[in-house]
């Protein structure tokens, strides 16, 4: 474990019952978010990967043009 982690959790040690439990809801919550979105992006390498082609070839042949970041 981080020496960051530990302080957070020696920090939440000193918090009420009820407040701790938040923290902890919140951690799950968040891992579980995080195996989700790896296991999505995952899931779909391939279909970004042809994404990623499509569009260099569309630039490519000259069908793209730049972004005015003045203009959005």
């Amino acid at each position: 474990m981080s020496t960051l982690l530990e302080k957070a959790f020696e920090e939440i040690k000193k918090l009420p019952e009820i407040e701790q439990n938040i923290f902890a809801r919140w951690i799950l919550e968040e891992i579980k978010a995080e195996k989700k979105w790896d296991k999505l992006f995952a899931e779909s390498e391939d279909i970004l990967e042809k994404l990623a082609k499509e569009a260099l070839e569309e630039h490519r042949a000259g069908k793209t043009k730049l972004l005015d970041f003045d203009k959005l």
